[in-house]
């Protein structure tokens, strides 16, 4: 069983049309699984159900072992942590210092133990210098840091991102991209991502694509990408990468290059050195 056990799930908003049709995944322990796919596609929906912030219409979510329902929701909420869009939003405290602290202090954490926590936390997402900074003095990505910190700071098990590079500058989204594949790489915790980034897609372990509610496609990268014609129809694009890779082949260039640009560029560099 996968930390995330998703069956016909659906779900309206005003009970007339299902934002979300039936559908059923799941989301392996320790896994990077992205969801992605147009606007209205339901992947943020998704997001919101599986935290429990919205309740489904039908069908049963399973998380860490406990169905997700009133009875087991405070249990579930306590070893899941979420990123939202609007970094501003989630600023709650006067310092980057006292928003880190913030949960720790609604669950009672002494505050012998606390300074250590917001140190540690501040420190995996390279915020340590700015624990004293007011939010006003620091940039989009810098606040997604410390939302990210305060969240790892409660030790979650499962890390849901909705859309949380989908309002930064380049610099920003780079910034958030590179502390998730660090956090992943370093803690193994689970991650599930609801993105519009598709080099983001292309770094994770495994991808969910929506369309009008249901799944139109899901696999690894490599399986999603290779899917051109169902990626057209649902209008969603493929990394670069991938798109110089299938040209050169077209040229006669066949190339190993699995997804990134580092591995097309090596392949290339490979390929020259045998010329």
């Amino acid at each position: 069983m996968g930390m995330v056990e998703v069956k016909d799930l659906s779900f309206s908003y005003d009970d007339t049309t299902d934002a979300v049709k039936g559908i059923s995944f799941s989301v392996k322990e320790g896994s990077y699984t992205t969801i992605v796919g147009h606007n209205g596609s339901g992947k943020s929906t998704v997001a919101k159900l599986v935290a429990g912030l919205l309740e489904k219409k039908s069908g049963s979510i399973v998380i860490n072992g406990l169905e997700l329902n009133m009875e087991n929701l405070t249990a579930i909420r306590s070893f899941i942590g979420i990123v939202f869009q609007n970094p501003d939003n989630q600023f709650i405290g006067s310092t980057v210092r006292d928003d880190i602290a913030f949960g720790l202090e609604n669950h009672c954490v002494p505050q012998a133990e606390m300074d250590a926590i917001i140190e540690t936390n501040a420190a995996r997402v390279k915020m340590t210098k700015y624990l004293d900074k007011e939010p006003t003095h620091l940039s989009g990505g810098q606040k997604q840091r410390v939302a990210i910190a305060g969240v790892l700071a409660m030790k979650p098990k499962i890390l849901i991102f909705d859309e949380a590079t989908s309002m930064l500058d380049p610099q920003g989204k780079a910034e958030i991209k590179k502390v998730i594949s660090q956090i992943h790489a370093e803690s193994g915790l689970t991650i599930l991502s609801i993105t519009h980034d598709i080099d983001e897609v292309a770094n994770s372990d495994y991808v969910i694509a929506l369309n009008n509610g249901t799944i139109a496609t899901e696999g690894t990268p490599h399986e999603v990408f290779n899917d051109i014609k169902t990626l057209q129809s649902i209008h969603l694009d493929v990394p670069y990468s991938l798109k110089l890779s299938n040209e050169l082949k077209k040229l006669g260039v066949h190339t190993d290059a699995h997804i990134t640009i580092e591995g097309l560029v090596n392949e290339l560099c490979q390929y020259r050195l045998k010329k």
